[in-house]
């Protein structure tokens, strides 16, 4: 009771916050001095209010939450959020919306980090090689016709993964794209850039005509693009997650990223366009077998790193 916390100094009221459940007859000034002695403790606070006594607390609160029905206009006004319909269920569905939106935010950019590294890498690999230059302009502009839409459509669609509401709440300073995040878009890009410039030099040392290596490769890249939206759909095992949400977005990007390519390596005037020589039945096979080696590869390197990439 509010007797009880004026008898408790600061550091014997904070050992208490973590076996204390319910707080009664306690005046603003005692709200506020719980609320800031848990942000002490590292904990992340959340107050929940309706009148004016509520406002020192509501504001001094990582996140104040007002109602805005029978709540006071400086309560709301203090507030972070306002609930409209005065229903403390909103905020479960407001929080499940917000950690995904997050994730999905930290989805896309993870993506779109990793798949640049490999086209900045064969853009300069022949500068260190000698080799012929294989992404023209045309080239690149294919690829962003395909990243563009899976970062702006596909992520956004994304559903919530399984374990969204058991996370405990991050730092709040916790950065969206945090070093762990960052450093594994760079081993994606990296593998993938290993995985096609092996295929390159491997068909330059053959002798493999420059329009048969360049159709080769980019075949090889869109299907490593691919791959990456794959792992990057989850946090956790991609096949093991449900993914209702972009499912249908994922389909048609796919489905056009595929009727445009096969138009390009199949019909002469979009060959000649493209700068693409011959595509074989094996080229395909490679191409698709590299994927899902590289699937199989960072599903497993990403299942190590999971908790730091929720974090």
């Amino acid at each position: 009771t509010g007797a009880d916390l004026d008898r408790l100094a600061d550091a014997a009221l904070g050992r208490r916050l973590g076996t204390v459940s319910v707080f009664a007859r306690i005046l603003p000034e005692q709200k506020y001095r719980i609320v800031r002695l848990l942000k002490a403790e590292g904990h992340v606070v959340a107050m929940t209010g309706d009148g004016v006594n509520d406002a020192p607390s509501l504001k001094a609160a990582d996140i104040g939450i007002a109602m805005g029905g029978r709540g006071t206009d400086v309560a709301r006004e203090a507030s972070s959020i306002v609930l409209l319909d005065d229903d403390f269920g909103s905020l479960v569905r407001t929080l499940r919306a917000g950690r995904r939106i997050y994730d999905n935010l930290r989805k896309a950019m993870s993506y779109i980090l990793a798949v640049h590294v490999p086209i900045a890498g064969l853009a300069l690999l022949p500068l260190f090689t000698g080799l012929p230059l294989l992404l023209t302009p045309i080239l690149i502009a294919f690829l962003e016709m395909v990243i563009d839409p899976v970062c702006s459509v596909v992520f956004e669609a994304e559903g919530e993964e399984g374990d969204l509401m058991q996370r405990p709440p991050r730092r709040a300073a916790a950065e969206l794209l945090s070093l762990p995040v960052a450093l594994w878009s760079l081993l994606q890009g990296l593998l993938v850039l290993a995985f096609l410039a092996a295929i390159y030099l491997l068909a330059a040392g053959r002798g493999m005509p420059v329009d048969e290596s360049r159709v080769l490769v980019f075949v090889s890249l869109v299907m490593a693009n691919m791959a990456l939206v794959v792992v990057n759909r989850s946090f956790g095992f991609a096949f093991g997650s449900r993914h209702t949400g972009s499912t249908w977005a994922l389909g048609i990007v796919y489905a056009a990223a595929g009727a445009i390519l096969t138009v390009a390596i199949l019909w002469p005037p979009a060959r000649e366009l493209f700068h693409f020589g011959a595509f074989h039945g094996h080229d395909l096979a490679i191409a698709i077998g590299g994927c899902f080696l590289l699937i199989v590869v960072l599903e497993a390197v990403k299942r190590l790193l999971r908790s730091r990439l929720v974090a």
